[in-house]
């Protein structure tokens, strides 16, 4: 007598969108494109570029969103390269607008584009983020390397020159301030020194805070979308992409441990080694205030509660022991696992982020 086979799991699958009349996508994706364009060539507005594209996806797919990106790409190009800028006469000015519309369309709008198929399938907040952090580093690296073959224009080095005096120019006051501050103000005076040698760092740093926020606003709006259907204010998307439950992949850790070598380098690739080390510390940073975060929610701290205690981080950050404490807190995270992301436990989803 032999015994029935058990019965097999049906695979998972992802929901698919209902299928909508070409007229009202194309509408759709034309309205996605322009107010990611505008979006795109707004300083103040930029950072929810990425988030326009991830919502295209959330309501019309992947292609449509594709689609969105591009056309978005092509009128903010068309806005900044066809539209005369007759109030700069300085050609390097000149270059430095181009560079800078040319870093963002492939820091920030290409990276949102190539992480749709992600935020689709709901990866992890922490792997989403890495896969953009990845394609901007290399967005940066195209931007440098077609202004200096097209224009003989080097936007880093503009950028590092311009940091350099604006520095050079208030150490002077900088020093006064700081003065009898001891240790402390001799740190501060080192980090302001050495600020020009990692903007690339502060560049990605700037991008990753982008895609955080972006994220975290698709999660909201799909809990929006949600309650408008269900009348339920919530959704797995918002479970996953709430700031508490922000974590880098682990293999991050070995970027840091190999970014740590920098002061046994010297030349081209110490710069790059201390840019590597600058923001590893900066995006552990980031994990460990979204540790800080967690622990907030898990002690039910409101909205009041939750002010106090940013507050008091604040004051900490300002003598520097908030920032020691943050990094440290996020760089072990992988092997404590402080918010028990691995194990799936209560995330405390009634407060909001």
């Amino acid at each position: 007598m032999t015994n029935p086979p058990l019965p097999q799991p049906e695979p998972m699958t992802l929901p698919t969108l209902p299928v909508q009349p070409f007229g009202r996508v194309a509408r759709s994706v034309a309205g996605y494109g322009v107010a990611t364009a505008l979006l795109l060539i707004s300083p103040g507005l930029m950072v929810f570029a990425p988030a326009a594209i991830f919502h295209c996806a959330m309501r019309n797919g992947r292609r449509a969103a594709w689609a969105a990106g591009v056309l978005a790409l092509v009128l903010a190009g068309l806005c900044v390269y066809l539209v005369p800028l007759s109030t700069v006469a300085d050609p390097a000015q000149t270059n430095m607008a181009y560079a800078s519309f040319l870093g963002i369309a492939l820091s920030i709008a290409v990276p949102s584009i190539f992480a749709v198929p992600l935020v689709e399938r709901q990866e992890k907040f922490g792997t989403v983020l890495a896969f953009s952090l990845f394609f901007s580093t290399i967005g940066l690296g195209l931007t440098e390397w077609i202004m200096r073959n097209a224009a003989s224009f080097s936007p880093y080095a503009a950028q590092v020159r311009e940091q350099t005096q604006l520095i050079a120019l208030n150490v002077a006051n900088v020093k006064a301030a700081i003065s009898g501050q001891g240790l402390y103000g001799r740190l501060y005076l080192w980090l302001l020194e050495h600020m020009p040698q990692v903007f690339p760092a502060s560049v990605l740093l700037e991008i990753a805070i982008f895609f955080i926020l972006s994220l975290m606003m698709v999660g909201r709006l799909s809990a929006w979308r949600s309650f408008a259907t269900t009348r339920v204010a919530d959704s797995e998307m918002r479970r996953t992409y709430l700031f508490r439950n922000f974590a880098w992949p682990e293999w991050l850790l070995f970027v840091f441990v190999i970014a740590g070598a920098t002061p046994l380098l010297t030349g081209f690739a110490q710069t790059i080694a201390a840019n590597a080390l600058a923001l590893m510390v900066s995006l552990y940073i980031l994990q460990g205030l979204a540790i800080f975060r967690f622990m907030l929610a898990k002690a039910g701290a409101g909205y009041v509660g939750g002010a106090i205690g940013f507050f008091l981080l604040g004051m900490l950050c300002t003598a520097l022991i908030g920032f020691l404490l943050l990094a440290v807190a996020g760089l072990f995270d992988p092997f404590f696992d402080f918010r028990h992301l691995k194990r799936k436990d209560d995330s405390h989803e009634s407060h909001t982020d």
